[in-house]
């Protein structure tokens, strides 16, 4: 078996069969680290909770909800604003977060009454809103609050108000991915049945297991109905908490992340017989496979190839550009979930990068699997690696690039290496034809920016005499590779840098932050 055991982590023995290196004729069978197991005491890992992996990741995004956490207010402001869940209401999702600040007195005395208040004045607040999702959190978990009955009570007093309930404390799981699966369940248990959706299309699909980050699911939408598809629900990017209530109408279900959202789709497939059928976004030959195999489920064979073909004479000349110039770049694939199988052979194959090494915080055996078997000889894979292990793997691997968080991001930056935000992108959306495009040239911008070479000066020998720094003389002695970096003007991107504009013909505004703390 061929694993790699970190110089930093070998002080933690159970750390040596969490990350291999694929070595030549290595498959599944030899060369796959241990997953989705709880986290190793001592080794400060960087998971998130279940609580975060269920409202965070999954709740938040839908778009006209109260979202309300029973617990400390550091539970809901760790899990706001950092991902760009967009949504054509203004954003509401992400202007307001909303807390009941759990204090020392309401874990003795208990917090129920709080939670009921809260409530009450969070719907007062904004009379338009009248649906609202609770989430449990650690504190309010172990004191035994019922959520279920406070949240009845709201029900009955107020009367024209929907209330759903997320029990996902922060131990629910051995990382966020446990809260993907507590909502989607929940979720299917209470809420889905309880409305009977407007039928208007003979081919209708819930849209799974997207969240709209930056537009993404209005992307993929949009290639729905130029097909002729109805898209009932879309779980949850940019979604509606009435029209998700309505999931059991569709025919198909179209599964995106398989990580975060299968779970809901296979009950939808158990309890109402609706079909799953997984796909895939991102990159030109994926997608196109992806959008022919929805069409072919509906017998729209016709439409979804005029889409493909139409595309692709539009973008693949620009995308070739790219490619081109981005031939060879090593990079580490450190997204999280389920991009780490995406995104690990379409980038090699339609970009020409090199991956060095893949991980995941909160990834199953079956991320693993696919993504490992996506990638080249010499890859090193990593289960929930620390800050200390990412950046032996940085001095180890020197990567060109990396794409990953914003946490580990920056502190690649001070190694000298780029980075591109995989979470919430940098100028996405990146799903669809256009959006790979923008992908290719987010990345061609980092590696070749001219500011990024100059930041990996180590100036701290300069010497500093009477007439002051001499900083000015050393970066105009820089030898920037000035061959390589093109004007913007002359590069072939010709979009409009928002394409979710365009299909709605409708602006997202930056939101206002604002932190609703109810007492």
């Amino acid at each position: 078996m061929p694993y790699h055991t970190f110089k930093c982590s070998e002080c933690i023995p159970e750390r040596a069969k969490h990350a291999v290196i694929k070595g030549p004729g290595e498959d599944l069978t030899s060369c796959l680290p241990l997953g989705y197991l709880n986290t190793i005491p001592g080794t400060i890992s960087e998971r998130g909770c279940a609580y975060c992996g269920a409202k965070h990741v999954i709740g938040a995004p839908m778009k006209d909800v109260i979202h309300m956490s029973h617990g400390p207010v550091g539970c809901t402001y760790d899990t706001w604003q950092t991902k760009r869940y967009i949504s054509d209401n203004d954003n509401f999702q992400l202007k307001y977060t909303y807390a009941t600040d759990v204090k020392e007195k309401h874990i003795i005395f208990g917090a129920e009454k709080q939670l009921k208040q809260n409530m009450l004045e969070a719907f007062k607040a904004f009379p338009d809103i009248k649906r609202m999702t609770i989430y449990q959190t650690c504190a309010t978990a172990l004191i035994g609050d019922d959520i279920e009955a406070v949240a009845q009570e709201v029900t009955d007093e107020l009367g024209d108000v929907d209330i759903f309930v997320c029990n996902s404390p922060g131990f629910g799981g051995p990382s966020q991915s446990g809260g993907h699966h507590k909502i989607n369940i929940a979720w299917i248990n209470q809420k889905v049945g309880t409305v009977e959706p407007k039928i208007t299309s003979d081919h209708v699909i819930n849209y799974v297991g997207d969240y709209n980050i930056q537009g993404d699911t209005e992307v993929m939408v949009d290639y729905f109905k130029r097909m002729g598809i109805q898209v009932l629900s879309t779980f949850t990017g940019n979604g509606s908490y009435d029209e998700l209530r309505g999931m059991h109408r569709a025919q198909l279900n179209v599964l995106e992340c398989a990580r975060s959202s299968e779970y809901i789709c296979n009950e939808l497939k158990v309890r109402y017989g609706i079909p799953r059928l997984d796909i895939d976004g991102f990159g030109f030959k994926p997608l196109a496979e992806s959008l022919m195999k929805v069409a072919m489920f509906f017998g729209l064979e016709k439409e979804a190839q005029a889409i493909i073909d139409e595309e692709t004479a539009r973008w693949k000349p620009e995308l070739d550009w790219y490619a081109k110039r981005l031939k060879g770049k090593k990079v580490c694939l450190w997204p999280g979930g389920s991009k780490l199988w995406h995104w690990a052979h379409v980038i090699e194959e339609e970009m020409g990068l090199d991956v060095v090494s893949v991980y995941s915080k909160f990834g199953h055996q079956g991320d693993f699997e696919k993504g490992i078997a996506r990638c080249s000889e010499g890859a090193l894979a990593i289960d929930d690696p620390n800050e200390l292990e990412g950046i032996e793997a940085m001095k180890t691997l020197k990567p060109d690039i990396i794409f990953t968080g914003v946490r580990p991001g920056e502190v690649a930056k001070k190694l000298g290496i780029q980075y591109l935000n995989a979470h919430a992108y940098h100028n996405g959306p990146y799903k669809g034809f256009e959006g790979w495009v923008r992908f290719a040239r987010d990345i061609y911008n980092a590696l070749y920016s001219p500011i990024h070479q100059l930041a990996s000066i180590d100036i701290s020998q300069t010497e500093v005499d009477g007439s002051g720094f001499s900083t000015r003389q050393l970066i105009s002695d820089v030898n920037i590779d000035k061959t390589a970096i093109t004007p913007p003007e002359e590069q072939p991107y010709t979009g409009d840098y928002d394409c979710v504009t365009k299909l709605r013909d409708k602006t997202y505004p930056e939101p206002s932050h604002k932190l609703v703390k109810v007492v």
